[in-house]
């Protein structure tokens, strides 16, 4: 059975696989400041491993539209003892941040993933992490988390999008990084409207193909789902789920989500049916 190689761990790629947000931050979005304290992140670690979560995905710096950045000492901080205390939980662990320096420890420390929605562009992030066995996550973002949402333009924003990712593939492989430790992340509300979020979703495929390396889709209670169903972003359960299904319909293999235990089902029964 083919296999995604992905850190410490090997997954089929028969199936999708759930990625559930931990924000150790106190403005993130979506569930600000819920999780900051380490033992309620941890309680909700164990929470997500019960709901069936195969990444846990580590974040200690929002990057909502607007956020303010968080120095390197601060995110260590916040991200480090999670690290820490989750690595051998069974589970793969992921660490989102675009910071060389925590890319570094967070690879010592046996993180099975660099989620970097700088798409390693920052001086030192390469290098960071060239030698580890981390799977890479690279996201495309226009501009910057406090400007990115500033009225976004593109001539053709699938092509422009997966020209950046290919661009950013052939600069990490010409590192010596295997493409078989790459993923790709459209970049679902970071710099896109959401006209642009939803030409993007329909070519999953196309650009899986083009670009020859999987592809992660994070669109939980985003902007996009609220602007379809009209919901506040507690609200957006259901069509968070429902734009899950539909990234997996168009070539997802990671769903990156907030509800662990639901997206969880819904893609057994998805799965079940194909």
């Amino acid at each position: 059975m083919p296999q995604h190689k992905f850190g410490r761990f090997n997954f089929p790629t028969s199936r999708a696989l759930v990625m559930g947000i931990l924000n150790a931050t106190p403005d993130s979005f979506s569930d600000g400041g819920q999780f900051a304290s380490l033992d309620y992140a941890i309680t909700h670690a164990e929470q997500m491993i019960r709901d069936g979560v195969d990444i846990i995905d580590i974040g200690g710096e929002s990057s909502r539209p607007g956020a303010p950045a968080v120095g390197l000492d601060e995110e260590l901080r916040r991200v480090m003892p999670l690290i820490f205390a989750l690595r051998d939980c069974g589970k793969a662990i992921s660490v989102d941040t675009y910071k060389p320096e925590v890319m570094r420890e967070a690879a010592l420390a046996g993180v099975d993933m660099i989620n970097d929605i700088n798409g390693f562009r920052a001086l030192g992030a390469i290098d960071a992490v060239k030698d580890s066995d981390c799977a890479l996550c690279v996201m495309h973002m226009l501009n910057n988390p406090t400007t990115m949402q500033a009225n976004p333009e593109y001539n053709n924003v699938v092509r422009e999008v997966t020209a950046f990712l290919a661009e950013r593939i052939a600069v990490l492989t010409a590192a010596g990084i295997d493409k078989e430790r790459i993923w790709i992340d459209p970049g679902f509300g970071f710099g896109k409207t959401v006209e642009h979020n939803y030409a993007l979703l329909k070519a999953g495929k196309q650009m899986v193909d083009e670009l020859g390396v999987p592809l992660l889709a994070g669109l939980s209670r985003k902007s996009m789902i609220g602007a379809v169903t009209g919901k506040p972003v507690e609200q957006r359960l259901a069509g968070s789920i429902g734009g899950a299904l539909a990234a997996v319909a168009h070539g997802a293999q990671i769903i990156r989500v907030h509800d662990v235990a639901e997206t969880v089902d819904a893609l057994r029964v998805w799965q079940a049916a194909h």
